[in-house]
Parts: structure tokens; C-alpha cells; sequence
């Protein structure tokens, strides 16, 4: 099974929505679970939640062979203390997903790291799926990596 999810952020992120609904209408994709959160787009190809708590959350995230996230950091964290392969498609400022482009800082270092596969063009995340499959994400030896990159950003950006 794949989980997506996508967040609590109060703006849309229906171009993700909308690409893994076409990838389970087309059979490219199949046994989706999704979390979609604020957006205003509801699935019609695969079972979804708007939200859920921790508990149910967890179990899915369990159940599921890969895990396609924005690019959170607590989405990307817990997914990865599980030892699954984890998706991450960005939030664009471009495109109103977000007020800046810091998902897109955060997807770049960690794939650079080897811990996720990043889709920056949505037409990728078929492929992007397919390769996670076989992915193993690099060991979480210092779960404060994640961390430390959004402070040196935030440090940067000041």
C-alpha cells in the first residue's frame, strides 16, 4: 500500500492530488491510502482521509510499502524512523502551495543525503514510486539532521 499524505497546511496541494487520482485511474498506480488535509480536492481512485490522529496515522504508515510525503519535516521523520522508503514532493511557491520555496531546500538535502527519492516535476512520481520500491533510505544516524538544515536555512535567510 502507499501512503500519501500531505499535511495540515492550510493551502492546497492539489497538483499531488490530482496526479497520483490520474496515475490510479490509468493503472499505473495501484492500493493508494491518502491523508489529503486542507485541500480542497477530493480523490475519486483511491481511499481517502481528510485528517486522522496519531494512532490511525502510525498504522497506515506501518501497512505501507512506500510513503509519499510533502515535504514536512515530522512527515519525512516519522516515515523514515520506520525505515520506509519516502516519496517527497515539495510544496512550490509557484504554484500556491506555500509562501516560500523551503521544501524544496529541505527535499534537495535530504535526497543528496540518500534518505528519499524527491519528485520536483510531478511528472516524475510515477517513476519516482516505481524506484522507491527497491529504495533503502541511508540510516537515521542523527535524527537532528533535519533540523540543523532548517536552522542553517533559517540562519541564512536572516
Amino acid at each position: 500500500m502507499i501512503l500519501l499524505s500531505i499535511g495540515n497546511h492550510t493551502q492546497q496541494f492539489d497538483r499531488l492530488l490530482t496526479k497520483m487520482d490520474n496515475l490510479v485511474a490509468d493503472g499505473k498506480i495501484k492500493d493508494v491510502i491518502a491523508v489529503i488535509g486542507n485541500s480542497p480536492y477530493e480523490p475519486k481512485n483511491y481511499k481517502w482521509y481528510r485528517f486522522v490522529d496519531y494512532k490511525k496515522y502510525t498504522e497506515l504508515e506501518k501497512k505501507s510499502s512506500v510513503v509519499v510525503v510533502h515535504a514536512g519535516v515530522g512527515s519525512i521523520m516519522s516515515a523514515l524512523e520506520l525505515g520506509k522508503p519516502v516519496v517527497v514532493v515539495p510544496r512550490q511557491a509557484k504554484f500556491n502551495e506555500h509562501i516560500d520555496d523551503h521544501q524544496v531546500y529541505t527535499a534537495k538535502e535530504l535526497e543528496k543525503q540518500g534518505k528519499v527519492i524527491a519528485v520536483y516535476d510531478i511528472s516524475d512520481l510515477a517513476d519516482a514510486i516505481k524506484m522507491a520500491e527497491k529504495f533503502k533510505p541511508k540510516g537515521m544516524k542523527d535524527k537532528s539532521t533535519v533540523l540543523d538544515i532548517i536552522k542553517s536555512k533559517l540562519d541564512e535567510w536572516s
